[in-house]
């Protein structure tokens, strides 16, 4: 892939000349100096630059996705020659949150490796904007998530639904919360902890039409006591404070195990979607299709069913 394109996309996830070149191991005057080279070549700006850093214009969000594109068609004609030399033709990589790694994904792996024991599986843990990224970047084929609201359709990504499930509250079992039916009010005045912390430059994933409203809501890094990508620390942490964990339903046992109970809700549950998200242009390969099939009939042994 052309350097200068590499060099904007890092620019543009890093939101700084400066972090760009620290990830590139390059020079920061080195690489202004090739931004506004491309700048020039395109005969328009693609950088708008301030104190704080820099933010694409809507020419440089024009070249992001398409430049996005070709970095991933790069990637996977890589990935498919690597694929040939080490005739891995049956190795699968996936992503997911760890509620469906720990629900049934860890078996589904277990099971496909019995039958393909050579084959390798790749299995990266993270919240669905962080796998979303490797997704698009050609680093796993799939991945498991909540649908995501306000998804920018531009992006070229199939959600197939599994399971719809609720959002519930968790907290230590002597919590004030855990003594009869709460309000989301109640709730709400307590600490939260978040086990997907959010991430800036995952914005322009989102529709523009709702990337402010986004930007408000779940990239408001003061709305959470504490957050982090391990669940581990956000358990170890609501269970030695009155903190509230906000994690899917589905994992009440597992945290009752753990020392968490389940905060009773006394307002209407907020109901999601949970499935997989594919890029449209592989949703009609036959391994992209046999491991859509697999997820699904493993999936559908344990999550509730979709309404």
């Amino acid at each position: 892939m052309d350097k200068l394109l590499s060099q904007f996309l890092a620019v543009a996830e890093a939101g700084t000349i400066s972090g760009a070149a620290t990830a590139l191991f390059i020079t920061q005057p080195t690489l202004t100096f090739n931004m506004r080279k491309l700048e020039e070549s395109m005969g328009v700006a693609l950088l708008q630059r301030s104190s704080r850093g820099v933010r694409l214009t809507a020419y440089g969000e024009t070249l992001y996705e398409s430049a996005r594109l070709m970095q991933r068609l790069h990637h996977n004609m890589l990935n498919a020659i690597a694929d040939q030399r080490q005739r891995s033709e049956r190795g699968i990589s996936i992503g997911s949150g760890y509620s469906w790694w720990t629900m049934f994904l860890k078996d589904m792996v277990v099971d496909y490796q019995s039958q393909f024991p050579n084959a390798p599986v790749q299995v990266s843990l993270g919240n669905q904007l962080r796998c979303m990224d490797q997704m698009i970047s050609g680093d796993i084929a799939l991945f498991l998530a909540h649908e995501i609201e306000g998804l920018n359709p531009g992006i070229g990504a199939e959600f197939i639904p599994l399971s719809t499930v609720y959002h519930g509250y968790f907290v230590r079992s002597d919590h004030p919360l855990a003594r009869g039916p709460r309000r989301v009010a109640e709730i709400d005045a307590y600490p939260q902890v978040s086990s997907s912390p959010p991430e800036s430059r995952h914005q322009r994933y989102f529709d523009t039409t709702r990337r402010r409203a986004r930007a408000e809501t779940v990239f408001d890094h003061t709305s959470f006591a504490f957050s982090s990508n391990s669940l581990a620390a956000c358990i170890d942490y609501t269970c030695v404070t009155d903190a509230v964990l906000r994690h899917t339903h589905i994992m009440r046992d597992d945290f009752a195990r753990r020392g968490l109970v389940e905060v009773e809700q006394a307002d209407a549950k907020r109901i999601s979607r949970m499935g997989i998200y594919v890029l449209t242009e592989r949703r009609a390969e036959d391994r992209i299709g046999d491991l859509v099939a697999r997820i699904s009939q493993a999936a559908r042994a344990v999550l509730p069913p979709l309404d």
